[in-house]
């Protein structure tokens, strides 16, 4: 069985969009290099550089499901179907939209974040889940579901926005030390969860 891991990319004061949802500079990095990584959505190119080439790779070519929740899927109109990830796609959601089925065929809809993530396990088989939604990472978090917390850091402060993390429910939460790739525009951090 593959592990649990989150990933976002975060500005140093530890925001992955600004209060209108927007990721202004956080996404730059995709666009700092020479580096082609392909992904099966035609709508997004990744040009990185070396480093930020095998970080991303590393992140995606072992994910079998990925989890997130129904409002970053709103906001990306559900990646057209093809997250860059190249996995099936399990949104956290209390309601499908009505439409799901033809619009969305390789989404599934799943209320509550425990059974997504079970759902994206049984998806996944031996492979990676991914969770790639601050609420629903903070919530796998307080559930200790998470297996490793993936952050990939960019040079920019916004001073305000929506966190990556929030508040613990049971307190702090130790990781081990972590893994840097140091990439042109970001820094990949990749912290394994203390068990």
């Amino acid at each position: 069985m593959g592990k649990i891991f989150t990933h976002m990319t975060m500005s140093l004061d530890g925001f992955i969009a600004d209060p209108g949802d927007q990721p202004g500079e956080l996404f730059d990095w995709y666009e700092a290099g020479t580096v082609t990584v392909p992904n099966p959505n035609e709508d997004v190119t990744f040009q990185v550089d070396d480093a930020s080439a095998q970080a991303l790779r590393e992140l995606t070519e072992n994910t079998g499901a990925l989890v997130t929740g129904r409002r970053l899927f709103d906001i990306a109109n559900g990646w057209n179907d093809k997250h860059p990830a190249g996995a099936p796609v399990v949104v956290v959601t209390h309601h499908a939209p009505a439409d799901a089925a033809t619009t969305w065929p390789t989404t599934t809809f799943v209320d509550g974040v425990d059974a997504a993530i079970t759902h994206a396990r049984q998806i996944a088989g031996d492979k990676d889940v991914t969770i790639a939604s601050a609420n629903v990472i903070q919530q796998a978090l307080n559930l200790g579901l998470v297996d490793e917390v993936c952050v990939s850091l960019v040079p920019v402060l916004f001073g305000e926005g929506i966190p990556y993390f929030s508040g613990l429910r049971h307190g702090h939460l130790l990781l081990h030390d972590p893994i840097v790739v140091q990439g042109r525009r970001a820094l990949h951090l990749r912290y394994p969860v203390r068990r």
